[in-house]
């Protein structure tokens, strides 16, 4: 096992702070620390199939003509495919004609207004109790605002409350929160641009932007980014800090070490110089008593070959801890060495106290792509379950040098499909599939293999996990009272080959590629299920429950329960509910958290790719919210604009 400690010198207090009204949900993670629990309670597993709809918002201006969806055409450029036309027309492979653009937002509530990031370039305030606009800002272009969601900061003695966020297009915005003004006094009438020199290092500006919310640490706020895929050499993927009063540049922590500093050893001379990737994506977790933030990295450029990057590559694929005021390094532990299959970390750490032999011990969980949940000491790094290193597959690839072993977590098994066999796992789904899932796998030579197996050279390799899971951005969510871990996984294979390239690098991607699927066809060619909900007792590592997610409409009568693809998180209540939307099936759930049994289902116009959330509305009413537009890579169609909030019926509130 390969992990770092640098020490911590400050105290170390216990406990982590959430700081906030117990009916708001002030920030993405609901805490600081992700847990993403709220203590909300008067929806129960009883009374929970009494909910119903209390209002929708339309994030689409009814006078908007024409819809292009900004977020998806910024993210295929980084991908190096081609855009959609204007007005959402296609241009390449996944893009689909609709009057809608994709949002993975989670809204947050904090002092009776709730606040949204929309894929029109708007940041809006609602009612959150009729879902009626306050105030609506509309964001310049041509990057749009963070795709999934918005940070709360709370203000100072001089300075009112504010919403900060990120854009595509590498721009962060204050606005007052009581009125949306652009924050006067915080860098240009409230905008910092973020492209800076240091950052772009004489690169092309255009993939440098955010789609995930900052996070606020008293008066910083603390930003990843997303950067391109391909080529290799770009902008740097750091995490930064900006005071939140002026805007001002605090701190930068190198995501791929500069000469010198730590971990600048793990690449071959010259590799780390330039090199792009390696950026936090996804979501920051805080320790605010202890004054630690959690940097979840991906895998550096290209992740899908690494001839030119010999060695583990740190930090990439790998859990950072830092002193959130100063951005000095803590510890680390790398998830995935030399990662060569993006098996990104971007969900954000999971921040909880778990119960070891009796003694509380502060406790982090992170999981990923790769379905492996690896459960650490927050304040360390060291594992609380037990961790080892594995020998795993090598590679036929000229110049490839993958590591020979990576990290198996020893006590919880992988959440998810992590191997392929083509003589007994292909779909019996129905024999029409069966046969056509047959035959694609054998006119295409496809060869198998199990996880950290290296794509082949001219040969199409089958991939479990696939390229987005797995786990992927929506994490996990903990229960404190039942100290369970509730996540949504899905098995979405992937295959691909590497062929010879003309450059910048010897191999690049070749055909097929793409999911494990033919024709493009919603059903997959693995036996189900094909999307899990998981409950993992936190005392032991072990899982408790699991139950498939999520439906395939077009099944057979009888065998529609497959599971899903799914995009987007879960969370947990007080009053013993997960609820989780998610699957490309449009529906959204709710769960007994103890025993994993759905007790509500409602079908939506659009599948909900987000993480929903819950608050008390000023009339003293539990409501819950979710956005549903579909979109994501899961290709969901782009159907509806809606965030609906869902209230129990009056005459069983309260009981």
């Amino acid at each position: 096992m390969r992990w770092g400690f640098a020490g911590i010198a400050t105290a170390l207090l216990s406990g982590v702070a959430f700081a906030q009204a117990p009916g708001d949900w002030a920030t993405y993670g609901h805490d600081k620390g992700g847990q993403r629990h709220s203590p909300l309670k008067e929806i129960t597993p009883a009374n929970a199939g009494n909910l119903a709809p209390a209002w929708t918002y339309h994030m689409r201006p009814a006078t908007l003509a024409t819809t292009t969806d900004a977020n998806a055409d910024a993210q295929r450029r980084a991908e190096g495919l081609p855009d959609m036309t204007a007005g959402g027309a296609p241009a390449g492979p996944r893009a689909r004609r609709s009057r809608f653009a994709g949002s993975e937002v989670t809204p947050l509530v904090v002092n009776g207004r709730m606040f949204v990031s929309t894929p029109y370039g708007r940041v809006v305030a609602l009612n959150p109790d009729t879902g009626a606009e306050i105030w609506a800002t509309t964001i310049p272009g041509p990057g749009q605002p963070s795709l999934r969601g918005v940070e709360y900061w709370a203000g100072d003695a001089q300075t009112p409350a504010r919403i900060v966020f990120g854009t595509r297009d590498g721009r962060l915005i204050a606005l007052d929160a009581a009125t949306g003004a652009f924050a006067e006094g915080f860098g240009v009438s409230g905008v910092v641009e973020m492209k800076t020199p240091e950052i772009l290092g004489g690169n092309d500006a255009r993939f440098y932007g955010m789609t995930s919310p900052p996070i606020v640490y008293g008066n910083l706020i603390i930003t990843g980014s997303a950067v391109q895929e391909f080529p290799a050499k770009g902008a740097a993927g750091d995490v930064r800090a900006w005071d939140a009063r002026d805007g001002h540049l605090v701190w930068t922590f190198h995501s791929v070490p500069r000469k010198g500093e730590k971990g600048y050893d793990t690449w071959a001379p010259g590799s780390a110089e330039g090199r792009s990737g390696v950026n936090a994506w996804g979501f920051l977790s805080l320790d605010e008593k202890r004054g630690i933030v959690y940097m979840p990295f991906g895998a550096p450029t290209f992740d899908r070959y690494g001839g030119d990057r010999a060695g583990d590559n740190l930090f990439g694929t790998s859990l950072v801890a830092a002193d959130a005021k100063t951005g000095k390094y803590l510890w680390h532990f790398q998830v995935v060495h030399h990662d060569i299959w993006d098996g990104d970390l971007e969900a954000a750490p999971l921040l909880f106290d778990a119960t070891v032999k009796g003694k509380t011990v502060p406790a982090v969980a992170v999981i990923s792509k790769s379905a492996l949940l690896f459960v650490l000491n927050r304040e360390t790094g060291k594992p609380i379950f037990p961790i080892a290193e594995r020998k795993v597959p090598g590679s036929d690839v000229p110049g490839e040098k993958p590591s020979p072993t990576q990290p198996f977590p020893l006590v919880t098994p992988a959440l998810g499909r992590t191997s392929f066999s083509i003589k007994n796992d292909i779909t019996d789904l129905t024999p029409e599939l069966h046969d056509t899932c047959a035959k694609w796998i054998a006119d295409n030579q496809m060869v198998e293999g199990p996880i950290y197996t290296p794509v082949h050279l001219d040969k199409v390799t089958i991939s479990f996990p696939g390229l987005l899971g797995g786990g992927n951005w929506g994490g996990a969510t903990y229960d404190p009272a039942q100290r369970l871990l509730v996540v949504n996984t899905h098995d979405l294979g992937q295959v691909t080959k590497l062929v010879p390239s003309k450059g910048p690098l010897p191999f690049e991607r070749g055909q097929p590629s793409g999911r494990f699927r033919p024709d493009n066809s919603r059903l997959l060619c693995q036996k189900g299920p094909w999307g899990r909900l998981w409950g993992v007792d936190m005392t032991t590592g072990k899982v408790r429950w699991q139950v498939p997610l999520g439906v395939s409409d077009e099944a057979p009568e009888g065998k529609k329960l497959t599971g899903r693809p799914n995009m987007g998180g879960a969370i947990t209540t007080a009053g013993g509910l997960t609820f989780v939307g998610a699957t490309d099936d449009n529906r959204f759930r709710a769960f007994a958290t103890a025993t994993g049994k759905m007790v509500w289902e409602v079908k939506l116009d659009a599948a909900a790719h987000a993480t929903p959330m819950t608050y008390a509305g000023r009339d003293g009413r539990q409501y819950v919210a979710i956005a549903a537009t579909g979109g994501t890579f899961l290709d969901s169609p782009l159907t509806s604009d809606t965030i609906t909030a869902f209230a129990l019926k009056s005459k069983d509130a309260g009981q």
